[in-house]
């Protein structure tokens, strides 16, 4: 499984998607936001849920003022809920998928928060959430070339590791060093330890991987440390890109042809943090075989979801 390198890209090069269904957490605002519009701009009908319906209807509502005649479907998801993610899946299954965005999360909660099923919130909506959404929603994933499922994740998975012995941060939290990136690390070992699985079934559908780099989203409100604020006025001006060039590596991992099984896009510029979508460097900490079956295993566990045949391969 590797990334190939790709040409440089533009929301133009999306091959048309009219008659497709795509399914994307997170599309309310930010990265995900422009993801559905450039999406839905060729012609996709997208699920778009929020955790409200206000959310979701006002994200909607601003992309039919670009495109009037946009195929969108409003719905409620809390990723932070496991009873909610069960609800939003089954309200959703019975029409086969094309694509699914895993997009939504959070990040650096000042605090270590619990979710209603008593996981540490960044863990649960980063990962757990969409591993168990991703189980749910997979019999109704097309079994064909061009079916895809993206796990978007962060640069800041580079500087984690798996803690099995402080997964929810029971030990120490650590906002942004410690639990977020250590979601997001998850994600990525997901996305390559479900292509390994779906090549050892033979199945076509390709599991792939993004990251923004370093997007001005709103997901950075919540680090109101007087450290992030202080690295925020250094990298702002000459690292950060806006969201609508944050959601370009998302976009190539989707729908481009270049995308092989595994493929992870990212920012092509210094530290991946801003440039145009390409091959991004995958840690030596999500390539473990070992963590990835282990990771597996315990989210498993923790969601009490299973995805079938996958959860079997050796």
């Amino acid at each position: 499984m590797r990334t190939e390198k790709t040409a440089r890209f533009t929301p133009a090069q999306i091959p048309d998607q009219t008659g497709r269904r795509v399914i994307l957490t997170g599309g309310n605002s930010g990265i995900g936001w422009n993801t559905a519009l450039e999406l839905a701009r060729k012609g996709a009908e997208i699920v778009l849920p929020a955790r409200t319906a206000a959310k979701a209807d006002a994200a909607i509502l601003r992309i039919r003022i670009e495109i009037p005649d946009a195929k969108l479907i409003p719905a409620i998801l809390d990723l932070a809920s496991l009873d909610s993610v069960r609800a939003f899946a089954a309200e959703f299954d019975a029409t086969p998928i094309d694509i699914l965005i895993n997009n939504a999360g959070v990040m650096a909660l000042p605090t270590r928060e619990l979710t209603v099923d008593g996981f540490e919130r960044q863990f649960a909506t980063n990962f757990l959430g969409p591993f168990a959404l991703t189980a749910l929603l997979f019999p109704s994933i097309k079994r064909q070339a061009g079916s895809r499922i993206v796990t978007v994740a962060s640069s800041a998975a580079n500087m984690a590791k798996i803690e099995f012995d402080n997964l929810q941060s029971e030990r120490l939290y650590k906002p942004m060093f410690g639990a977020y990136s250590q979601s997001k690390l998850a994600d990525l070992i997901f996305a390559l330890e479900l292509q390994r699985r779906l090549i050892a079934v033979g199945s076509p559908i390709l599991s792939t991987a993004a990251h923004p780099g370093y997007a001005k989203t709103n997901l950075q409100a919540n680090d109101t440390s007087r450290a992030f604020k202080l690295l925020s006025m250094v990298l702002d001006p000459f690292f950060s890109q806006d969201s609508a060039a944050g959601a370009l590596p998302t976009l190539v991992a989707a729908v481009s042809p270049s995308a092989g099984p595994g493929s992870y896009f990212g920012p092509d510029g210094p530290f991946e943090l801003r440039g145009s979508p390409n091959a991004a460097s995958i840690a030596k900490a999500a390539r473990d075989l070992a963590v990835g079956k282990r990771l597996w295993a315990e989210a498993e566990r923790l969601t009490g979801v299973s995805f079938g045949a996958l959860s079997s391969v050796p």
